[in-house]
């Protein structure tokens, strides 16, 4: 009862960043309410429920969509901002580091909005800069496949990197004070950005490559150098990147364990990638979940200290230095 009243104390204490959810797309589609998801993971009561501060909502348009990429991906920024207004009463867009904090002094769940895919681009730095004006703030530069930035995951046996438009969307986010996300990104892509970039590089939802082969996860190696540019891996509930064959929520402190090891306690995050995945690990079956996550650390033993930059102490540090 102790250890239970302890998790509870340490997660209404910490500010929480989820890094990566995919509730804009449904949003969009109208096939989910903010109000009340239904069967979707993320919802108003469930972020609340969940003691979630700090949600990165992603625009994905699926690459089959050619031809209406940056159509799709207008929509679900109006989507965004559409929700925030109609929930302004609990839910702000936030555009720099300060905007943030007043959020979370407020009481409301700071909403950041982020892009997967480069492809949405359309080979546009223009493109990047309008939408840095709509309060996109992170990038993810590819999914699995190719696109005119980089090779994803399921390109890797081109060993393609970074491609000299790839190089300038970089440098051009660096300079805005945008969040570059390695998430789905080839090999030598992300190795091309971890030599380049000046700023923290971040993976928003993956795992550890030691603990579940999956070519989404990070090696050790790949962890170390993360750390080393002061980026954090957000830890990632999609359970064929945890354990296929048991994914549980022991399993997910598993991840977060070794990746700390690896990293240090300073490049781990949450990204728990919730309404992009049919599947949920058992025990975090939707945001509301998100205490028994904080409860399974408590009960392994962790520093009060270690959990709270684990739940979103990481992502706030790499928000603070990145943004201008």
């Amino acid at each position: 009862m102790g250890q239970k009243k302890d998790a509870e104390i340490i997660h209404k204490k910490a500010v929480v960043v989820d890094a990566h959810c995919d509730t804009l797309s449904l949003l969009a589609e109208g096939r989910v309410s903010f109000a009340d998801a239904g069967e979707g993971h993320v919802d108003l009561r469930r972020l609340k429920q969940g003691g979630i501060n700090v949600v990165f909502f992603a625009v994905f348009v699926h690459p089959r969509n050619r031809g209406a990429y940056l159509r799709k991906a207008l929509e679900q920024v109006d989507a965004f901002h559409t929700t925030v207004a109609v929930h302004r009463e609990d839910l702000v867009a936030v555009r720099e580091y300060s905007g943030l904090r007043r959020a979370l002094a407020a009481g409301k769940i700071a909403g950041i909005l982020s892009v997967e895919g480069g492809h949405v681009l359309e080979g546009s730095l223009g493109v990047l800069r309008v939408l840095y004006q709509m309060y996109v703030r992170c990038l993810t530069l590819t999914w699995n496949g190719r696109n005119k930035l980089a090779d994803g995951v399921g390109e890797s046996e081109s060993r393609g990197g970074l491609t000299s438009f790839g190089r300038e969307v970089v440098r051009e986010m660096e300079r805005l004070g945008m969040l570059v996300d390695v998430a789905h990104l080839a090999p030598a892509g992300f190795w091309d950005v971890v030599r380049m970039a000046k700023n923290p590089v971040i993976d928003t939802h993956a795992n550890s490559r030691v603990l579940c082969d999956h070519p989404r996860n990070l090696t050790d190696e790949q962890v170390r150098a993360l750390a080393a540019t002061g980026g954090v891996v957000g830890v990632n509930f999609v359970p064929a990147f945890v354990d296929p064959a048991n994914p549980t929520i022991e399993a997910v402190a598993d991840h977060i364990e070794h990746l700390a090891t690896v990293g240090g306690i300073d490049c781990v995050g949450i990204g728990s990638d919730f309404d992009g995945t049919a599947n949920t690990v058992a025990g975090l079956d939707d945001a509301a979940c998100l205490p028994l996550l904080t409860a399974c650390l408590v009960d392994r033993g962790w520093q009060e200290a270690h959990i709270r930059k684990v739940l979103g102490g990481n992502f706030l540090r790499v928000l603070k230095e990145t943004w201008k």
